[in-house]
């Protein structure tokens, strides 16, 4: 296994803006990504936080989904008063939902470590399990290379109430034909049914989502210690009670902060990652087994958006301090929520996570505490050996394939083949027919109205018959180079899938089926920086 890092000429301007310690974006942070980590360190010996639950919490948890022992002693070492946590998330997904999980879990195992050999103090590395998330349909499948394509492996079961993803109950029997269907879909090496073994394992033990997520996590990532957190968890409920009190009391402070800062990221022409108003509550209220978003009104009471609810504040509050279960934190309070369980050294976020935490640091300031350093995750590519091959078949540079595809290469591949080229001969044909038709043209038109549309028509027949010839010849040569035409779209599909990230769009299993669990340990072992746009990683 080998690394190399290329420049991404195709990210948003507010993720380069912010690698490069640009004024006009990190004056909306307050800390450097990559600086001022002794700084932090003081800021968090001014606030307290209750250690002892926290940490019962996710012993108690942890323990449920069968947490290797590295993990366990690392929720013992957040009893140290010094320690401090590296953390980020995501919405629980099918065998980790794509890459980017993974890629994600790696960089906070990753920054801990670094962190944990400078600053010479213990840091622990925390997934936050975004389970009270209810968008069913954006985890309930997963995509599989098919030929030259990716196909979308979903799941029959339906969320029709908008339950949380860790409150639906799993549908054994559609989820074992699922994964079934998955493992023909993968050709046998030395790691299938071991591989398939595990997993069905994890979905055995499982009686929800969430548990299924964790479980097949624990299996990654057995030796590392990372921690995951279920922040739908009853228990985890319990925890944020006097959180959710501080953040309904500051309501009007965050949502006007977080709409001004929205205000001037539109002024500084940075995309907004989130819509945002003065009005927004930032919770949710949960009724019927569903979450219901909740707004303030001009009487300042809490009401659904869509009128499913109306809550005074004497009566949010009670809910608050009484059943807190029944509230959760939207995409502005979760990171607030986060920030007040767990002494934070930084949050690990992708491009589009940071793009909506730019607008947080007043809400932040409202609860009294600062915001985290903020620091990108890592964005990585895994190549394998057949598809570095194909590259230097074809004298293609990866870089300019991650970053643009081969289709527009492929196109030019094709018209190579073929000199002078058969587009270039059809638009000239037609030119030519265009000029010695006109003296028709020019005629009917002097006739009758209907013997100039004859005309008209006549020319577009003969166009169509020479747009069919034109397409036929091309058929015929992409029949002629139908190996070499295969090969670029394989390329094609494994680092630049639908035009863009691979990490955006492939699971896990192809390369876990190939490789087994020893894949992920040889990429941990590698050493990155974080101020690097992108690895490749040559498998």
């Amino acid at each position: 296994m080998r690394i190399d890092t290329i420049k991404l000429t195709k990210q948003a301007r507010l993720i380069n803006d912010y690698r490069e310690n640009k004024e006009t974006i990190i004056k909306f942070f307050d800390y450097h990504p990559f600086e001022e980590y002794e700084q932090r360190i003081k800021d968090l010996k001014e606030r307290s936080f209750n250690r002892s639950k926290l940490t019962e919490v996710l012993l108690k948890i942890n323990t449920e989904w069968g947490a290797p022992s590295a993990t366990l002693a690392n929720i013992d070492r957040m009893m140290m008063d010094n320690s401090l946590v590296v953390i980020g998330g995501q919405q629980a997904g099918l065998l980790t939902g794509p890459l980017y999980t993974i890629n994600k879990i790696i960089s906070i195992l990753q920054f801990a470590k670094q962190q944990e050999e400078e600053l010479r103090i213990p840091i622990i590395p925390v997934f936050w399990i975004a389970g009270e998330d209810h968008d069913f349909e954006e985890m309930n499948h997963i995509y599989m290379p098919e030929t030259n394509r990716l196909k979308k492996h979903k799941l029959r079961q339906q969320n029709l109430e908008k339950r949380s993803v860790s409150h639906i109950p799993i549908d054994e029997a559609d989820i074992k034909v699922w994964l079934d269907k998955l493992f023909t879909q993968l050709k046998e090496t030395e790691y299938t049914k071991d591989l398939y073994e595990a997993i069905n394992a994890c979905l055995t033990k499982s009686t929800s989502y969430t548990d299924f997520f964790a479980r097949v996590i624990f299996q990654l990532f057995s030796e590392e210690g990372v921690v995951l957190i279920d922040s739908a968890h009853p228990l985890v409920r319990n925890l944020e009670r006097e959180h959710f009190v501080h953040m309904i009391e500051s309501q009007p402070d965050i949502s006007t902060g977080v709409s001004r800062v929205a205000a001037q990221l539109k002024q500084e022409q940075y995309p907004l990652g989130l819509d945002v108003t003065p009005d927004d509550g930032n919770l949710f209220y949960h009724k019927n087994n569903e979450r219901i978003l909740l707004m303030r009104n001009q009487n300042q009471d809490w009401v659904g958006k869509n009128g499913e609810v109306r809550l005074s504040t004497e009566e949010i509050m009670r809910i608050a301090k009484n059943t807190p279960g029944l509230l959760s934190n939207n995409v502005v309070t979760r990171p607030l929520m986060q920030e007040l369980l767990f002494p934070t050294l930084a949050f690990i976020g992708g491009p589009g996570e940071i793009s909506y935490w730019a607008l947080l640091k007043p809400a932040f300031h409202a609860l009294g505490i600062k915001m985290p350093p903020v620091v990108p995750r890592l964005s990585l590519t895994y190549v394998e050996r057949g598809i570095e091959k194909k590259l230097a078949k074809y004298n293609l540079e990866i870089e300019t394939v991650i970053n643009q595809g081969l289709n527009e290469f492929k196109d030019n591949w094709l018209v190579a083949k073929v000199d002078p080229p058969v587009h270039t001969l059809a638009n000239e044909l037609k030119a030519v027919i265009n000029q010695a038709h006109e003296p028709l043209r020019n005629i009917a038109r002097e006739l009758r109205a209907d013997i100039d549309a004859l005309a008209e028509n006549n020319l577009l027949h003969i166009y169509r018959d020479v747009e069919l010839l034109e397409k036929r010849i091309v058929r015929t040569i992409e029949e002629k180079y139908e190996l070499e035409i295969m090969d670029l779209d394989r390329i094609n599909l494994a680092i630049h899938p639908d035009g863009g990230l691979q990490e955006r769009m492939w699971n896990p299993l192809p390369f876990l089926n190939v490789y087994g669990k020893e894949w992920v340990k040889e990429v941990l072992k590698q050493s990155y920086s974080f101020k690097v746009d992108h690895y490749i990683i040559y498998l």
